[in-house]
């Protein structure tokens, strides 16, 4: 699968990958606020994510600028499989690619995708407490706060952090008639 945006291409990973994934995430203040990325990040790592059986209901995606030459890999964003169930948004992008919107613009693909493709009713997100500008992305794509914190575990940390929980649930589409009558009315 892959999806396109004004300024992004969000398509799957490949081998080849590896060395521009690596040098992309590689950076402890990206891993710190992931769960299951390790600290340090080598091109082992890089390699093992880009061989890892995946869902293949559940989109993963590299984050690609698109530019006049070739794509430049700045992150990677998906969706995922919580242990009670919900399924989960999460997002990356390099450092120096902060700032310029791209995690709002990716995720908001995938969140279209979920919402339209896959017809999920609901998505669940969370965010390190140290890390606010995740939690500005998710209000951004219509995510709003349980009002919970949970201990989440990072590998890049080596220990739990406090999280702040999000969802958003999804409104159905209204039906053809449902649709006729506010043109209607």
């Amino acid at each position: 699968m892959f999806a396109r945006t004004d300024r992004l291409l969000l398509r799957p990973g490949w081998a080849e990958d590896a060395p521009a994934l690596a040098a992309a995430i590689g950076d402890e203040a990206i891993i710190r606020n992931l769960a299951s990325a390790p600290w340090p990040y080598h091109l082992t790592d890089a390699e093992a994510f880009l061989r890892a059986q995946r869902d293949m209901r559940l989109p993963a995606f590299l984050v690609t600028r698109r530019t006049t030459g070739a794509p430049e890999l700045i992150g990677s964003v998906g969706l995922g499989a919580t242990p009670d169930g919900d399924i989960e948004l999460g997002y990356w992008i390099a450092r120096a690619h902060w700032g310029r919107g791209y995690a709002t613009e990716a995720a908001a693909a995938v969140v279209e995708i979920a919402r339209d493709g896959l017809r999920l009713k609901r998505l669940v997100a969370s965010h390190f407490v140290d890390n606010p500008a995740s939690g500005r992305v998710l209000e951004k794509l219509g995510f709003e706060t349980t009002g919970d914190v949970a201990c989440r575990f990072s590998k890049g940390r080596g220990q739990a952090a406090p999280a702040k929980l999000f969802d958003r649930t999804f409104r159905p589409a209204p039906t053809l008639m449902q649709t006729e009558e506010m043109i209607a009315a």
